[in-house]
């Protein structure tokens, strides 16, 4: 039998090593950048065409190279990196392994033009599909300057797969950024089809992440540092209220390199914990500084991956320094020990399974009593107190609300019932009624049927009552028992259907503002948000670019609640850049699900009206499929009543 097994020609190793380190114009940009830092560049300039697809240019003074070291660089696993297996402990540079620019020129054309400080000419070098078409010397200025261009021109299909030029420029966005901000000392500027995007000179992490991220934190930066034996932490985090729907500005750098770790996220967001409102991220920029010997950058190939020898330690000192930073910046609770404070008294544990678990002296009659007296309303003027008629307790003082309502939660029943509104004995006789559920004055004789016991007095129609269970789901009487419903699941059941009718039409409902809107968004955001504005204008979002990375909002779809704009489209495109599934959906699918996710989990523990329960009852059950979300989350359970009578059958 024939020897099947052979070497693969030196292109074909080289296209599909390539890979793994450049998987769109995003990673030429990383690598690109990154050896210029290395190269102690102190002015870095990266030129863009068409998101990257057409040109990646980056152009710096660093230190150059001589034509032998041009020609090496191209070579794989060529680097002046590393010499032996020590290094590799040891290392300090964002590249180490050799490998971009092989990679590179394995799928692109490049132009490679350096000189070396002390030399009077330079180098170029033409190279194509890892093919050096030319080298010559020439006239150029100290440093490097790389173009690579038609990226994928000899692979169509992996050049088939890049995104949209918005797509692709939202990741080369991100790579830029995280280079930036870990080199404040360096000058950056970035151009995008001849345009200006970013200018940055070199100054203070502070000035970076200002003139990177917007003058919104101009004011919201708090110096975080925490220096120790092992590790030292140092960077800024923002103050609670600079807290946003997006988790985008959230940037971790270890010995200067990015990293993604949600283990060290956790630990920021432990320190936050209490200050932050629901569903907000903080803002950090944080840069940790250890020994090279106790991480190991050479997991991933991105290297944006890292494992800790002690991750605990890392953690617990991460979250210390944050703690500090928020008690030393006034940002943390404290506690007020001259104040008068009224502690809640500490209720005994149960001793026994026959013990009364409201205490020896508890009596539900007396209890009643006392509540209607605090409860009642007092008497109209020129109302008879005396003789045979019963005398009307006084008006409820707000203490003896706050005291009922307190006694009520210690039950574990978070619905009070209502006081009562009329000034008369039948509104106090059904007062006393609703308090006092276990004591009941007119005892049903034996030998008749016990009468179906009522729901409370929230009705959604006749004969049909729907009660609001702390403020997150709807109890719906059926005739085979009882219904369950999510109200947010619900609604953003509803939501959804609303607006993929509205984006099929391509008409939807929009409410015009008084006044325009100015909202700014960070480049990253405002590149997500240029490419679904043609979905959103569909689903009745009215806007108009304004000046850099700025729209003005002229008009909001008409049945969303008047709310502040910039928070709406920062949790929009949050959801919309976080969506994950196990199915891959066209944007237009993507941003409704995220539309309706988002406006339905801000009505979250919302107290409904009885007309409110109703429609959206109705609204419910009008949908194509009411019982679940567009994601498979369950809006509604159904409990028969044989499964309702198994739960009270003695065991």
């Amino acid at each position: 039998m024939a020897d099947v097994i052979q070497l693969l020609p030196e292109y074909l190793a080289n296209q599909i090593a390539a890979g793994e380190v450049v998987q769109r114009p995003a990673s030429v940009v990383k690598e690109l950048l990154e050896n210029a830092v290395d190269a102690k560049a102190t002015q870095v300039q990266l030129i863009v065409k068409e998101a990257g697809k057409q040109l990646v240019q980056v152009v710096d003074n660093g230190a150059g190279m001589s034509p032998t070291d041009a020609r090496m660089s191209l070579e794989r696993h060529a680097t002046s990196k590393i010499r032996t297996t020590e290094d590799l402990f040891k290392i300090r540079t964002l590249g180490f392994r050799g490998e971009a620019l092989a990679s590179i020129a394995a799928v692109a054309q490049v132009e490679l033009r350096t000189k070396q400080r002390d030399q009077d000419t330079g180098t170029l070098l033409l190279i194509e599909g890892s093919q050096v078409m030319s080298q010559q010397p020439v006239a150029c200025p100290d440093g490097t300057s790389i173009s690579v261009k038609n990226l994928f021109y000899n692979v169509p299909a992996r050049r088939n797969f890049l995104k949209t030029n918005a797509v692709e420029m939202r990741h080369i966005l991100d790579e830029f950024q995280h280079v930036a901000l870990s080199n404040p000392q360096i000058s950056f500027s970035l151009y995008q089809n001849d345009l200006e995007v970013f200018n940055l000179p070199a100054g203070r992490l502070s000035q970076r992440i200002v003139a990177l991220l917007g003058n919104g934190y101009k004011e919201q930066l708090a110096h975080c540092e925490e220096v120790t034996p092992f590790i030292s932490v140092k960077g800024y985090i923002g103050k609670p209220e600079s807290a946003k729907k997006s988790r985008g500005d959230q940037f971790f750098f270890v010995n200067n390199r990015f990293i993604r770790s949600a283990y060290l996220n956790h630990a920021v967001l432990a320190a936050y914990e209490g200050l932050l409102p629901k569903d907000t991220h903080p803002f950090y920029v944080l840069f940790l500084e250890l020994d090279p010997k106790a991480i190991d950058i050479n997991v991933h190939p991105t290297k944006t991956e890292i494992k800790f020898e002690d991750e605990k330690t890392v953690y617990a000192i991460v979250r210390a320094a944050v703690k500090q930073s928020l008690g030393i910046h006034n940002m943390a609770p404290s506690l007020d020990f001259e104040g008068d404070v009224n502690f809640a008294p500490i209720q005994p544990l149960r001793a026994s399974p026959n013990a009364n678990p409201f205490g020896d002296d508890y009596r539900p009659d007396a209890l009643a009593s006392a509540a209607a007296r605090a409860a009642a309303p007092a008497p109209k003027e020129g109302s008879k107190s005396g003789g045979s008629e019963r005398a009307l307790p006084q008006r409820p003082t707000e203490q003896a609300k706050r005291e009922l309502e307190a006694f009520y939660k210690s039950l574990g029943q978070t619905i009070v019932p209502d006081l009562p509104e009329a000034d008369t004995p039948a509104a106090v006789e059904k007062f006393e009624k609703a308090t006092n559920p276990l004591v009941i004055s007119n005892p049903i004789p034996a030998k008749e049927a016990a009468p179906e016991l009522p729901l409370p007095e929230q009705t959604a129609g006749p004969g049909n009552r729907v009660v609001q269970i702390n403020q997150q789901y709807l109890v719906v009487p059926v005739k085979s028992g009882m219904m369950l419903i999510d109200q947010v699941a619900a609604r953003e059941r509803i939501l959804y259907e609303q607006y993929a009718q509205a984006l099929e039409r391509q008409s939807g409902s929009s409410q015009t503002l008084l006044f325009p809107r100015t909202v700014t968004f960070t480049p990253q955001d405002f590149a997500i948000l240029r490419e679904v504005s043609a979905a959103l204008h569909d689903l009745g979002f009215r806007f108009n670019e304004f000046g850099p990375n700025t729209i003005a909002v002229e008009g909001i779809p008409a049945d969303v609640a008047n709310r502040d704009e910039r928070e709406l489209l920062e949790g929009l495109i949050e959801q919309f850049r976080n969506h994950s599934g196990p199915v891959r959906l066209d944007r237009r699918e993507q941003l409704v699900r995220a539309l309706a996710r988002r406006l339905a989990t801000s009505s979250d523990n919302a107290r409904l009206s009885d007309v409110e329960m109703t429609a959206l009852v109705d609204r419910l059950f009008a949908c194509s499929v009411p019982s679940y979300t567009p994601d498979g989350r369950r809006t509604l359970v159904l409990m028969e009543v044989n499964q309702l009578q198994d739960l009270f059958r003695k065991p």
